[in-house]
């Protein structure tokens, strides 16, 4: 029973370091203007910082994790916040927009090699039939990042500097190595799957289909959520004093998405929930610009926009597991791959946009991205199931 509690508390603690690590992501979403500012450049260049985390995360991840393979996950955990460290010094102390792109690459390496790894761990730590339990709470605390992390790096930029979140997050990383040291057992790295392997499971017609709709849809949600603080600056300008709570407001609204994805799912099916939550993601997104309500019209819709958004987040985790069973693990793999590009792709789209039109028009983009996702999803459907 004590062994269990332990571990159990052992699961706890890299969900918590799971939520600072994350807001290393997150964080730099609610203070993109102050950071532009800051080194000279639009809030649609800054905006290619999620770029560059983004894509670093997607492609550097797997390719860290199969040059480390036979290291141990503890210490893959440690080597993977000292990275965290070594890119969050980098963006403290070294000048300029260059070096600060190069130090976002480093860190969105750093935080995939992490989030892989604590899963792995977590699993190991559960009692048999809870590694799904143990999986989901890490999962919570890096989910929670985007909720707290977005807000928390608003307020602390607007009451002191941008610097002061990677400050705080640099302090609490440094004592999590020393947590991790103390508490995570030596687990044996698995042999990891060749990446070879890893594509060939795009070869199937069904998944590659799939994965191209969650690349779609992140893509809709990373063209609002990078320039959502210009956004609501510009749509509300009365409230600008107000944005870290209307951020907040959004954020809880993943917590509920995500909890939301599994009820429906269960209730009235996968491919009925996820039609449903891109269907209302364009609904939403096209009654944004064209509503001519006030404030509290505005944050309502982005609200029901959020949780539909991350209500087909875990939804398509189980659609994958669901088409794909015997490899459940790369599927799951590719899809977080998938999304870690729609969140750079978007990022960029978002700066064009930006930067050739109007931050207004970000709306418009993301409901054009969950259409596509819409048309290529059913088409699958149709065709192949």
């Amino acid at each position: 029973m004590n062994k269990t509690m332990n571990n159990s508390r052992k699961i706890y603690i890299l969900a918590i370091i799971c939520f600072v690590v994350g807001t290393t992501q997150f964080g730099i979403v609610g203070m993109l203007d102050k950071i532009a500012d800051s080194v000279g450049v639009s809030v649609a260049t800054a905006g290619q910082l999620v770029t560059v985390f983004a894509l670093s995360n997607a492609i550097g991840t797997p390719l860290v994790v199969v040059a480390m393979a036979k290291m141990n996950q503890s210490r893959q955990l440690l080597f993977a916040l000292g990275m965290i460290l070594v890119g969050i010094a980098s963006m403290l102390v070294l000048p300029g927009f260059a070096l600060l792109m190069v130090a976002r690459a480093i860190l969105g390496v750093g935080t995939g090699v992490f989030i892989v790894n604590a899963y792995g761990v977590a699993a190991k730590l559960a009692l048999p039939g809870r590694q799904g339990s143990a999986m989901s709470n890490v999962s919570m605390g890096f989910s929670s990042s985007l909720v707290f992390g977005v807000p928390l790096g608003r307020m602390a930029a607007g009451a002191h500097q941008w610097k002061t979140i990677f400050w705080i997050i640099g302090v609490l990383t440094f004592i999590a190595l020393f947590v991790i040291k103390k508490t995570v057992p030596t687990f044996e790295s698995e042999d990891s799957t060749p990446l070879v392997k890893r594509l060939a499971l795009l070869k199937n017609p069904s998944i590659a289909f799939m994965l191209s709709v969650t690349l779609l849809v992140f893509i809709g949600f990373s063209v609002i959520d990078t320039y959502i603080t210009p956004f609501l600056s510009a749509s509300m300008p009365m409230m600008k004093e107000k944005i870290s709570m209307i951020l907040m407001t959004l954020g809880i609204g993943s917590l509920i998405g995500s909890k939301l994805g599994g009820i429906l799912a269960d209730r009235f099916g996968i491919v009925r929930t996820l039609l449903g939550a891109m269907l209302v993601q364009a609904i939403v997104l096209i009654l944004v610009p064209v509503s001519s309500g006030g404030v509290i019209t505005t944050i309502i819709l982005l609200m029901i926009w959020e949780v539909a958004c991350w209500t087909f987040g875990p939804t398509q985790n189980f659609n994958l597991v669901s088409l794909a069973p015997e490899v459940s693990g790369i599927a799951l793999s590719l899809n977080s791959t998938f999304v870690q590009f729609g969140f750079a792709l978007g990022a960029g789209i978002g700066g064009i946009t930006v930067r050739g039109w109007s931050v207004m028009a970000i709306t418009w983009i993301s409901a054009a991205a969950a259409a596509a996702a819409i048309l290529i999803f059913v088409f699958s459907r149709l065709k192949y199931l």
